[in-house]
């Protein structure tokens, strides 16, 4: 903490007059992506905003109810939406991001989604579409046993898996947006326990991994993206 107190690191890419980088991690695998429901376009049961943060509670047991992909869609939506693309450099999206700088990649494991093969799938937020990431038989158990053997992992509808690309944040704050990673973590967390309460859904937040083989199992190099956060979501019993 004291290392990054402000004040105490060099200039930032930004102040340096160097790029921005991609909004987005590209998608390189050959499988075609997955069009979801237009956020305009889904009905979800109105919750007065005072019973959902009164009745907010984590949920471990679910129901074995699948979720509709227009459900799914709109807890994406509601996590990660991205609202506008301003000048191809920061996005407004449903959630705060210190500097709009949005340095989080979704990652959706599917058990139980209507329309939706089980296996591991990438939110592209600026294009609102799922890519394939994996459609192993196993991955469910394997994330499972990458959280310490949770077993709300396997038992939901869908976990949410955010990792966190540290370039996008510290290409404006330098190290000291390794801080705002875990803030913004927490902002995109709340709005799904929030949004899944129109969906009849329950959220556990999930902040217990093996850092090291939940990156390997991802695929991703735990310092240039690493996982940050999980969420499981399901229909309440």
């Amino acid at each position: 903490m004291q290392r990054t107190e402000f004040g105490n690191q060099p200039p930032s890419d930004q102040v340096l007059g160097r790029p921005p980088p991609p909004l987005e991690l590209p998608y390189t695998k050959a499988e075609t992506t997955i069009s979801l429901p237009a956020p305009g376009d889904i009905t979800i049961p109105a919750v007065d905003l005072r019973d959902a943060i009164e009745h907010r509670e984590s949920v471990r047991n679910y129901a074995p109810e699948p979720l509709t992909l227009a459900e799914a869609a709109f807890l994406l939506w509601c996590t990660q939406g991205v609202k506008r693309v301003v000048d191809g450099t920061f996005t407004i999206r449903t959630v705060p991001s210190a500097g709009a700088r949005h340095a989080f990649e979704t990652y959706l494991l599917v058990n139980r989604v209507e329309g939706l093969a089980p296996g591991l799938y990438r939110y592209l937020a600026v294009e609102h579409r799922l890519a394939e990431e994996s459609r192993d038989p196993g991955i469910a158990r394997q994330v499972a046993a990458g959280c310490l053997n949770q077993p709300h992992i396997t038992e939901s509808a869908v976990t949410f898996l955010w990792t966190a690309v540290p370039d996008r944040m510290t290409w404006r704050y330098g190290e000291r947006g390794y801080r705002y990673l875990h803030l913004d973590a927490g902002h995109v967390c709340q709005n799904l326990y929030l949004a899944a309460s129109g969906t009849g859904c329950g959220v556990c937040a999930i902040a217990a991994f093996d850092d090291a083989a939940m990156n390997r199992l991802l695929g991703i190099d735990g310092e240039r993206q690493f996982l940050i956060y999980l969420a499981t979501v399901g229909k309440k019993p």
